[in-house]
């Protein structure tokens, strides 16, 4: 039986660090705008599904705050080459670093619950509610009440034009999820035991070591 870390040792803090140099790497594309809500497509959000779906919920949760830190303090890690902490308070994005925080939460902790098998249909499920669901909880109402501050006066129409602009992400969102899953499927294989605990877990959802 494997006992899950109290604390993270060495190796846990190298993953940490090379997910959150990876979701840095991510933004070095560049973005997508897509219509004039100040939010963009970017590939960052795979980095952050990648992130939850390889490491587990503490350290996926770790790497995104060690980059959410390090935009705040300045570096121009988000796409476009932005930084600072205007872009986690007041931007009309400033909400979606927070949903990539829980919904890297979220994919890695209902991960560690279907290993070590890793079934196609619920992985895609859990990376789908995570990356997709979570973030967009957090980041359209926040996407909302940053423009409104600049509106007058806020009301329902601006939040529909806030959630109709944002329908357009959801296709290549999708396209993540996908390959998320894929690529984590054949990590899994190849290096069991990334996500501690995970095969105490396995039960949870009638799964075992085949």
């Amino acid at each position: 039986m494997l006992v899950p870390q109290k604390r993270f040792v060495a190796r846990d803090l190298a993953h940490i660090a090379i997910f959150a140099a990876f979701i840095a790497a991510l933004g070095l594309p560049g973005a997508i705008l897509i219509g004039p809500i100040g939010v963009s497509i970017t590939l960052q959000t795979l980095g952050v599904m990648l992130a939850g779906a390889i490491l587990g919920a503490r350290k996926a949760a770790a790497a995104v705050l060690l980059f959410m830190v390090l935009v705040a303090a300045g570096l121009p890690l988000l796409s476009g080459g932005r930084g600072g902490l205007t872009w986690l308070t007041t931007a009309p994005s400033a909400g979606y670093p927070y949903g990539w925080l829980l919904g890297a939460l979220f994919i890695g902790y209902f991960t560690a619950r279907i290993l070590p098998r890793y079934p196609l249909p619920l992985a895609l499920l859990i990376t789908a509610l995570g990356g997709i669901a979570v973030v967009y909880a957090v980041g359209i109402p926040v996407n909302w009440i940053n423009i409104s501050r600049n509106a007058s006066p806020a009301d329902d129409k601006t939040f529909l034009f806030v959630l109709g602009q944002s329908a357009w992400f959801v296709l290549l969102d999708t396209v993540k999820v996908a390959v998320t899953v894929l690529i984590a499927r054949q990590v899994h294989r190849a290096y069991p035991g990334l996500i501690a605990g995970a095969t105490t877990m396995a039960p949870a959802f009638g799964t075992s070591r085949s």
